[in-house]
């Protein structure tokens, strides 16, 4: 595969990753929408639904409409019938022959109806039952989403309080140390100013001839004579 063959397919990789990414954060409203269209789909099922169930009306109407007039047109070829009038009758017969006819069309046409009628309605109680059970799998993803947002949200927090408390440590460790460092910085100047005042002082009591230290051989035979003299 050549250069540019293989930076074309990674070309190709990364927008499928960015679309992908794309969905992913919009998944909730895809699916909020998939919803809303399926309740409107489900609501246009309804009204075929309605309109099917009108026809089927009409149609159960005028099969008893036709049942009415052949049951009518029985009557009075039977009147007929009975005044002899036999051409009158077959007449009569012939009407109702034509009526049963439309009868069983149209009774064909409920039947269809009905039918059409009785499948839309299982299609749409089976819709309705899945749109339900959809919504609810939405609502529950939602309440997911929600929790799991909260729960990074209090990582990130305690993630950012740990770094600032990691920092504030280290602040006042510093802040310690520079203060043991002023701290010794104060005592050993103290020390040396006591040393200091200490020389000054000595200094001027041997001037005075109070404190001298200094020994000399008469000093020293004095000590021994007087010594001896005491023992």
């Amino acid at each position: 595969m050549s250069i540019w063959a293989k930076m074309m397919t990674a070309l190709r990789g990364g927008v499928n990753e960015a679309g992908e990414a794309i969905v992913d954060t919009q998944a909730l409203r895809i699916l909020d929408q998939e919803v809303r269209e399926a309740s409107e789909e489900l609501h246009e099922s309804k009204g075929s639904l309605a309109e099917i169930m009108a026809h089927q009306k009409l149609a159960e109407e005028k099969c008893k409409d036709y049942s009415r007039q052949i049951e009518q047109f029985e009557g009075y070829a039977l009147k007929a019938l009975e005044k002899g009038d036999e051409p009158l009758a077959r007449e009569v017969a012939e009407k109702i022959a034509d009526i049963e006819n439309q009868l069983k069309q149209e009774k064909d046409v409920e039947t269809g109806y009905a039918a059409s009628a009785n499948k839309l309605r299982q299609a749409i109680k089976q819709a309705e039952r899945n749109i339900k059970r959809l919504k609810q799998q939405v609502d529950t993803v939602k309440a997911t989403e929600n929790v799991q947002r909260a729960q990074v949200a209090v990582a990130d927090r305690y993630s950012g309080s740990q770094s600032k408390m990691r920092t504030a440590m280290d602040s006042l460790e510093r802040i310690k140390e520079k203060q043991a460092l002023k701290e010794a910085q104060l005592s050993a100047a103290s020390e040396l100013a006591e040393d200091a005042s200490g020389d000054s002082l000595q200094e001027k009591l041997d001037e005075a001839g109070i404190t001298s230290t200094t020994r000399n051989a008469d000093d020293i035979l004095a000590r021994i004579k007087g010594g001896k003299a005491s023992g």
